[in-house]
C-alpha cells in the first residue's frame, strides 16, 4: 500500500509537471495511464468512481 501511495503521487506530480508546461507527447499518455493505475489501486478509487458516476448522472439534467 506504501508503495502504491508513493507511486501515485510520483505520477500525478509528474503528470502536473508536464501538463503545466504543455509538453505532451507519448510518454505524457504513459504517465497518465500509469498514474490512472496506481491510484485504481488505492482508497481513492472508490470516491472517484462515485464522482464520476455522479457527474455522468448529472449531465443529463444540464
Amino acid at each position: 500500500m506504501a508503495v502504491t501511495v508513493s507511486l501515485v503521487l510520483l505520477f500525478g506530480l509528474i503528470l502536473f509537471f508536464l501538463l503545466r508546461s504543455n509538453s505532451l507527447s507519448y510518454g505524457s499518455a504513459f504517465i497518465a495511464a500509469m498514474f490512472g493505475f496506481f491510484l485504481a489501486s488505492t482508497g481513492a478509487a472508490g470516491p472517484v468512481n462515485q464522482l464520476t458516476a455522479a457527474f455522468i448522472n448529472a449531465l443529463p439534467n444540464l
